[in-house]
């Protein structure tokens, strides 16, 4: 544990100032305009995985993918159930660290509350009215609720800090992918649900950022007030971490 402070220390005083030194005032709570990609790409992918669901020759795709996987892999590997929620450290712990997001504490739990409301339900209702069997003979495939939500977390992280680098972003999908993957070798989803479950996770995730003002309205928050302030306490013989939200 003190070698794991020790790292966390080194990172907030020396990679914080190199990646907080562009610029970042600007980074406030605004009204969110998405790109036109930001919706045709989620959209292709989610639109690929019902197309699968009524094409006998996609569906032979998904075999010939998951084939190799049933060759080579006999057994589970249980760290796609966590690795899912890493990004979300990112969106959390770079800002605490320095490193501005885009928008405040409470605006980036809003998004990632509603978004994960809406990958559940889609996940859910897809598990329920779509009869897909697993690669290893269970039930409820499509889509992949593990990889929504994996990169839900990492659109988010890309989100709040492609501003500052692009890298950070990347990272965040390189996750998404990683349990995507995962899921296959584990033999529980099939190539579509994959891929579907990542165009549920980014389109939960822009329509969150759209939904923000909506939320400010009926909480009534003021965006330009509204965050989380934290102020380390050190004492003779104690340390800890003292914080103020403000909303």
């Amino acid at each position: 544990m003190r070698h794991l402070t020790i790292v966390i220390l080194i990172f907030c005083f020396t990679v914080r100032p190199a990646l907080a030194q562009q610029d970042t005032t600007h980074l406030k709570s605004a009204e969110y305009s998405p790109s036109v990609w930001a919706w045709i790409v989620p959209s292709a992918l989610v639109s690929y995985g019902i197309l699968t669901r009524l094409t006998p020759a996609l569906q032979d795709v998904d075999k010939q993918i998951d084939r190799p996987f049933a060759k080579h892999f006999h057994r589970q590997y249980a760290f796609d159930d966590y690795i899912l929620y890493t990004p979300i450290l990112g969106v959390y712990g770079l800002d605490l660290c320095g490193v501005k997001a885009k928008h405040n504490f409470l605006d980036r739990t809003l998004v990632i509350g509603s978004a994960s409301v809406m990958c559940a339900g889609v996940s859910f209702c897809g598990k329920e009215w779509i009869d897909v069997r697993r690669p290893d003979g269970s039930e409820q495939s499509f889509p992949s609720r593990h990889t929504a939500f994996a990169f839900m977390l990492s659109h988010i992280l890309f989100r709040e800090y492609q501003d500052v680098s692009p890298w950070i972003g990347i990272a965040g999908y390189g996750i998404g992918a990683t349990t995507g993957v995962m899921r296959m070798v584990n033999r529980r989803h099939w190539f579509s649900d994959v891929i579907t479950g990542a165009g549920v996770g980014i389109l939960s995730t822009e329509l969150s950022y759209l939904l923000l003002p909506v939320w400010h309205k009926l909480l009534k928050i003021e965006p330009q007030t509204a965050g989380i302030s934290l102020l380390p306490m050190v004492g003779s013989d104690q340390i800890g971490l003292g914080g103020v939200i403000r909303f």
